[in-house]
């Protein structure tokens, strides 16, 4: 049986074992582990990146999601962990590695949230230099995609009637300006030129 498929066998606390034990002995790591919480996968899916590019952040550090959603954490830098520090009555979220146990680059942890609420976690050698994540599990998010949005919603402080101001402005403006174009339109310098002696 391959390290991978003993893993997946396994589930998550025990492929957290048996990562962590590999890890601590100086091995290099790179399986995928997966833990559920009250159910199999088949939702949307998520990624958080462990350490993007060196740098000791989780991103994004803050993320909502609903319930039934797998968030697979990818690792892409070395000695990181996913520790939860608190989380909602009734989950059972245990995270990827302990104090002391860490992964490196290209490591992959996957996790179903099914139970609503505020879920806290830190990368334990690296907490004190601000690796700390969130996630918010919600029953349902609200529609983000698709149809029209009102300004207010992305960010637009407009009022609907200062548009339409706007434009029965624009209108007088144009109307006003081609007036005096017609009437007034030439320009001193542009009359007869040739006149006679």
């Amino acid at each position: 049986m391959k390290r991978r498929d003993f893993l997946r066998a396994t589930g998550g606390s025990g492929g957290a074992v048996a990562l962590g034990s590999g890890v601590a002995a100086g091995q290099e790591e790179t399986g995928t582990t997966t833990g559920t919480e009250g159910g199999g996968g088949g939702g949307p899916t998520e990624t958080v990146t462990v350490g993007p590019g060196g740098s000791l952040v989780f991103e994004p550090a803050e993320l909502t999601i609903a319930t039934g959603t797998t968030v697979n954490f990818v690792w892409d830098s070395n000695m990181h962990n996913v520790v939860p520090q608190s989380q909602p009555e009734g989950a059972n979220w245990e995270g990827e590695g302990e104090q002391g146990v860490t992964f490196d680059a290209g490591h992959e942890y996957s996790h179903t949230f099914t139970t609503t609420g505020t879920y806290e976690y830190v990368c334990t050698p690296h907490e004190s230099a601000g690796m700390v994540g969130t996630i918010e599990v919600v029953e349902e998010l609200q529609s983000g995609g698709g149809g029209e949005r009102e300004l207010h919603e992305i960010g637009a402080p407009i009022h609907p009637h200062w548009v339409g101001a706007a434009t029965i402005l624009m209108m007088f403006v144009s109307l006003v300006f081609t007036f005096y174009v017609l009437k007034y339109g030439e320009s001193p310098n542009t009359g007869n030129t040739g006149g006679g002696e």
